[in-house]
């Protein structure tokens, strides 16, 4: 199987339904403004009630994006195919929390390949180009960003 046939398609990594138990502990942990801790303040804030911070949004996105991969792996591996190695990311660009995570909103997360160049300062090594969002149940889109990551695809 080739990498190319997943450029330019957008490959669904999961849902997760946020609660605000979940919320709530994160936020106390990472990213204890009000909004995200509080209930009653969350209420009278500008969101109008609590919310998600985006960096839990974007740390789950990350655990789909692994349990996505692992995935991959096994798939290859069960077809009796070497499967690819995926290596780090040297960054993102382009975050975006364009909308409120709500307690209890049900979030769809995603990755689109753009493209995959091999690398000449690391044989066997190529870069992944790729952007990934994120959806609420109604269709909104709530995060977006772009990034790149290393992979060694089989020869």
């Amino acid at each position: 199987m080739s990498i190319e046939q997943f450029i330019g398609v957008e490959r669904d990594l999961g849902t997760h339904r946020f609660t605000a138990s979940e919320i709530i502990d994160f936020a106390s942990k990472y990213d204890p403004q009000r909004f995200h801790v509080d209930p009653e303040a969350a209420r009278k804030s500008n969101f109008g009630g609590l919310c998600a911070s985006g960096w839990h949004t974007t740390a789950i996105w990350m655990r789909l994006n692994v349990g996505d991969m692992k995935r991959i792996i096994a798939e290859a591996l069960q077809r009796g195919e070497q499967p690819p190695q995926f290596g780090p990311s040297p960054g993102f660009e382009n975050l975006k929390w364009l909308k409120p995570v709500y307690a209890d909103d049900t979030i769809r997360f995603t990755r689109t390949l753009h493209d995959v160049r091999p690398l000449k300062s690391r044989p066997g090594w190529s870069m992944m180009q790729m952007s990934s969002a994120a959806y609420n149940q109604n269709g909104d889109k709530v995060l977006s960003f772009d990034s790149t990551a290393l992979v060694a695809l089989p020869a």
